[in-house]
């Protein structure tokens, strides 16, 4: 085990289930889980916070069970996932005309123009959460995807900004501090999952992510190596569970065990003769219920799934063959008997089932390896993202494993101008890769909804 690199905990709030991962990278690069804790989400309606009380004793247990699997962790500060169907995503373009035109591009510039974004007007009561470059123009040169080294008049670039209502982020927030832990960084969930499961091929070739939670359904779409989309779709796993309640007259419980143990998202390729035994109620008689009548609604709820996920591909143009890589589907739905056949049907693109063990080592328990557990896996990666790149608020000293010494001073950071008078410049048009899109993360989220609120006492 590597002892240099730091433990970074990642933290999913799910309608579902409250997950906390801790993880710290090996010598060869992958993630070696050091604690894993879990507990069931009784605060949270799809995906977002509605009752901080019980949503802070979830996330303790959580915690706690957590500490279990491992005693000498000492967790303070965590990265933490947020969704809902508050989250909204628009495109926009911005251009500065430079200055000093016959020097190279700096750094702090495109961070100028990127700043320029968060005064793009939004509705009241919402925040903008992210913005993401997707690909720069310097003059008539187009599609750069870093335009550092060029020389030019004009700098531009075409963004997507991801907005969220300021309450329920807030309501994340306090649930966290109150939990006695400092949330280091607020993450998109479908871009922490998609960050999990996919690899730099998927990246390069197209792909949609579609995580399939318990409150929500979390869609991603890369094209060309560029965030093209992200949507959040208000239905997941629990209206699943509540349609087959209503239908079949069960509780909330049976129906839960009946779609993990004999549900299918494809009525076709049930039995019309198979039936499932319920006990009855209070001395009354048990119920039969068909296969195929639960199949039924399983793939009625899921078709509305996947022809939401649909109609967000055809509003940025990609519902045809262009994406290669075709639709990665991850999260705890994701499971779901024949669920792959469906999708293909109804999106007519290639699926698969997108499972996060491709940054873990080889040596973790297999629980871990389960596509439920992909934001989780993928906030840890967005941790180390930030270490790596020696972020300015990343302290190295935020967490702890006891007898260890993880005890390092913070990074020092360079200074922008001699950071870049060190290197060449590179007018090459670079790869895209997994790591280039998480540096393109926002990081200081946590930061800004702390002065607000220190305005507001």
């Amino acid at each position: 085990m590597n002892q240099e690199q730091p433990v970074i905990v990642g933290l999913d709030i799910g309608t579902t289930k409250i997950a906390a991962i801790a993880g710290r990278k090996n010598e060869f690069g992958k993630l070696e889980i050091l604690g894993f804790g879990r507990a069931n989400s009784n605060g949270v309606q799809h995906g977002m916070v509605l009752n901080i009380d019980q949503t802070i004793k979830a996330i303790q247990t959580a915690l706690e069970n957590c500490y279990a699997s491992n005693p000498s962790l000492s967790i303070s500060e965590v990265y933490v996932g947020i969704a809902g169907h508050h989250i909204k995503s628009l495109q926009t373009r911005g251009d500065i005309v430079r200055q000093q035109n016959d020097d190279e591009i700096r750094q702090d510039e495109i961070d100028k123009l990127i700043a320029d974004q968060y005064r793009t007007y939004i509705p009241a009561g919402d925040q903008i959460i992210d913005v993401i470059p997707q690909e720069f123009t310097v003059d008539n040169f187009q599609n750069i995807p870093n335009p550092i080294g060029y020389s030019g008049v004009k700098v531009g670039a075409n963004f997507h900004i991801i907005t969220g209502d300021k309450n329920a982020i807030r309501n994340i927030n306090r649930s966290v501090e109150k939990s006695g832990l400092k949330t280091q960084d607020l993450v998109l969930q479908p871009l922490a999952s998609a960050a999990a499961v996919m690899c730099d091929q998927d990246l390069e070739a197209g792909v949609a992510i579609v995580d399939i939670g318990g409150g929500t359904t979390d869609l991603a779409v890369f094209y060309e190596g560029i965030l093209k989309h992200t949507a959040v779709i208000p239905f997941g796993g629990e209206n699943i569970t509540h349609d087959i309640k209503t239908g079949l007259g069960v509780l909330k419980t049976q129906a839960e065990q009946m779609k993990i143990q004999f549900g299918s998202a494809l009525a076709d390729e049930t039995k019309a003769n198979a039936f499932i035994t319920i006990p009855g109620l209070r001395g009354m008689a048990a119920k039969e219920i068909s296969v195929k009548n639960l199949a039924n609604i399983i793939q009625a709820r899921m078709s509305e799934i996947m022809d939401f996920v649909t109609f967000h591909l055809k509003q940025v143009g990609l519902d045809n063959k262009m994406l290669n890589g075709g639709i990665i589907l991850t999260g705890g739905g994701s499971q779901l008997k024949h669920l792959l056949q469906l999708t293909e049907y109804v999106t007519g693109l290639n699926a698969r089932i997108g499972f996060p063990n491709e940054h873990l080592s080889g040596s973790q328990i297999d629980e871990l390896s389960k596509p439920m557990y992909s934001t989780c896996i993928g906030l840890i990666l967005k941790g180390y993202n930030d270490y790596e790149n020696k972020n300015r608020k990343f302290d190295t000293n935020f967490i702890k494993v006891s007898g260890t010494g993880i005890m390092q001073e913070a990074p020092v950071e360079n200074d922008m101008e001699e950071l870049f008078a060190e290197k060449e410049p590179e007018i090459v048009k670079r790869k895209k890769t997994i790591k280039g899109f998480m540096d393109s993360f926002k990081t200081n989220l946590i930061e800004m909804f702390k002065e607000e609120e220190d305005g507001e006492l």
